[in-house]
């Protein structure tokens, strides 16, 4: 098993700062999330912990001890790539055994721990077969299997189910995080899909230009995120955010006006789809026109146009609404959300 400490760690090549005094710890048996958009420094920096990258300041610990000078084969970790990164010409067998082979493990030994790892990827009746004969889900679990079989004490996954459709990467999330819980071994989790994020984390860790925005669990930081970057990215769809001023209280925007507000000045004023309402015109603290409107299912997403902006609105699937059509949206008084216009940071809410 595994702790990770980040100690003020800088990545910079030349001018260009990949990442920006990052510190983090990370518990024993955690599965932790690096989330943020692409070139936001979340896989620089597990390569950091991998040994694959080498820091340019700043310490890097593994269960207490410095590792930056550590080659990444003796830092006792497995690695899940996005490709899959199987031998061809190999059995599914050979390769969740190559780890094991090149180790010198004997061949009782390692057959009866290939045969272990493929049951707990539900691969034991495919170990005869190759890659080509495999579907793409059989193949990163494959892939997995090959990580485990060796019971590393850190797992670093690097956005592994991106090359799956959206039926297989549902059923592999629930598979992965099973499967880290059966194994109780530390994991760190890069990923730029926030469901992903939000489904599989203990806690998530949000970036964006290198730096760290906010870390809390899944709940924590989907109700209270905090800055309008973090507002913006974690929910789907996400938070809605009005740019408008508030003075005395009272929230001013174009197309309408909402009292009880605490702050003062130029804001972002967000809430989430779920908790905003279609009114008649007239019952509304804005007005606006319908947008789109997409029947999703068990719902319905309601785009209205406020001025220059617009808001999504989260309803039931029966009450769609007609492109054009003029609407009221009220908010929800209790799960407000104010963001400074200028910084971002979270002020009220």
């Amino acid at each position: 098993m595994a702790t990770v400490t980040l100690s003020h760690i800088h990545k910079r090549w030349g001018a260009f700062v990949a990442v920006d005094d990052l510190s983090l710890d990370i518990t024993d048996q955690e599965f932790l999330v690096l989330l943020g958009p692409s070139g936001c420094g979340k896989t620089t920096t597990m390569r950091m912990i991998a040994g694959l990258e080498d820091p340019t300041d700043g310490d890097i610990m593994i269960d207490g001890s410095r590792v930056n000078e550590v080659p990444a084969r003796n830092r006792d970790l497995a690695m899940v790539f996005q490709n899959y990164g199987l031998y061809p010409h190999m059995t599914v067998a050979q390769n969740i055994g190559y780890p094991l082979k090149v180790r010198g493990i004997a061949r009782p030994e390692r057959d009866k721990r290939v045969r272990a790892a493929a049951e707990k990827v539900e691969l034991a009746s495919l170990l005869e077969r190759r890659p080509a004969e495999l579907s793409g889900g059989q193949r990163q679990r494959v892939a997995l299997a090959r990580a485990i079989v060796r019971t590393p004490r850190l797992f670093l996954m690097d956005e592994p189910l991106s090359n799956l459709d959206a039926k297989l990467r549902t059923g592999m999330r629930a598979q992965l995080k099973h499967l880290q819980r059966d194994l109780a071994i530390t994991t760190v989790y890069v990923t730029h899909d926030q469901v992903e994020a939000m489904t599989l984390a203990d806690r998530i860790v949000i970036l964006e230009k290198g730096r760290i925005q906010q870390i809390g669990t899944p709940a924590e930081i989907y109700a209270r995120p905090a800055n309008a970057f973090v507002a913006g990215f974690i929910g789907s769809p996400p938070m809605n955010l009005l740019s408008g001023a508030v003075e005395d209280g009272v929230f001013t925007h174009p197309t309408g006006r909402l009292d009880g507000v605490g702050a003062k000045g130029p804001v972002l004023f967000g809430q989430r789809p779920e908790d905003v309402a279609i009114t008649a015109p007239e019952d509304g603290d804005f007005r606006g026109e319908v947008f789109s409107s997409e029947l999703l299912g068990d719902c319905a997403l309601i785009s209205v146009g406020l001025g220059r902006e617009i808001v999504t609105v989260k309803v039931g699937p029966e009450e769609g609404r007609r492109a054009g059509e003029s609407v009221g949206v009220r908010f929800d008084r209790g799960k407000l959300h104010v963001f400074d216009a200028e910084g971002g940071q979270r002020l009220a809410g």
